[in-house]
């Protein structure tokens, strides 16, 4: 098969028939030389998307058949773990609060004005986490970016459905100059949202997380980055060390804050000021 013929197999399986064309083509290019058969190829492309969009791993959220916001949060892999939070009451016993996200938007939202825009890139269905802003004080325009069209349909739906200030684009994240265009034309500030996307990004292309930060860093008043820290599926602390972000933002920006909650570290910073 030529490219073409192999990027039409790869898209003809339903779970990828709604990704932008420029995330296919990526894959297409990290197997290109294989030396192996049509099949593999195949083989290889799609599990090398799954591995980039773990969204396919959550297949119930795609149909929740009127399921409240808390319930697709749970369901899917990327956000889940800021849910069913346990914690003591006054009798010792264990109980549950709604979540971390109040937390987690108090704090990385600290010190800025109460109106915002928020923009969230590889957002997946944090958007149903929209409620959270106003609970914590804050008037948000929210704008998501997502590769997966079934899940930029589902919550642009919910979004009208609730009337809320808030739009998904259906766009790749390597679709750097089209997500320029839409930032500059909204209002200040601008808040950039990177919720463990890092390791997919650079999976894809090697550097592309300082790239794109790199790209966008004029467009924005504050930034924030989260990897997870801990397995999704078995919750194990993870080996890895992602200390190349962090010296790469110490290097080009100004750290505000850097913690850790439920699986989960969040770095926030902003530009270092110009130079006079």
């Amino acid at each position: 098969m030529n490219k073409d013929e192999l990027i039409q197999k790869v898209i003809s399986k339903k779970e990828f028939s709604q990704l932008p064309e420029i995330d296919i083509e990526l894959a297409y290019k990290k197997f290109e030389r294989r030396q192996s058969s049509d099949e593999e190829k195949i083989k290889l492309m799609r599990d090398f998307l799954r591995r980039a969009f773990s969204a396919f791993a959550s297949d119930k959220i795609l149909s929740p058949k009127n399921k409240d916001e808390n319930w697709i949060l749970r369901k899917h892999l990327s956000t889940r773990e800021r849910m069913n939070i346990q914690h003591s009451s006054k009798n010792g016993q264990m109980g549950e609060r709604q979540s971390f996200y109040e937390e987690i938007y108090s704090k990385i939202l600290k010190g800025l004005p109460k109106s915002i825009s928020i923009f969230d890139f590889g957002a997946g269905i944090n958007g149903f986490s929209y409620k959270f802003f106003d609970q914590v004080g804050f008037n948000v325009r929210y704008y998501g970016f997502e590769s997966v069209g079934q899940l930029v349909d589902l919550t642009n739906n919910y979004f009208l459905k609730n009337k809320f200030s808030a739009k998904m684009f259906h766009l790749s994240l390597f679709e750097l100059d089209k997500i320029k265009e839409i930032v500059k034309n909204e209002k200040l500030p601008r808040v950039l949202f990177l919720f463990k996307v890092i390791d997919a990004l650079e999976m894809v292309e090697d550097n592309y997380s300082k790239k794109f930060l790199l790209g966008l860093s004029d467009y924005f008043d504050r930034f924030i980055v989260s990897f997870p820290t801990r397995s999704m599926h078995k919750r194990e602390k993870f080996n890895v060390s992602r200390n190349w972000i962090l010296k790469f933002v110490e290097d080009n920006f100004s750290i505000l804050d850097n913690f850790e909650i439920g699986g989960e570290r969040y770095i926030i910073f902003k530009n270092k000021p110009k130079n006079l």
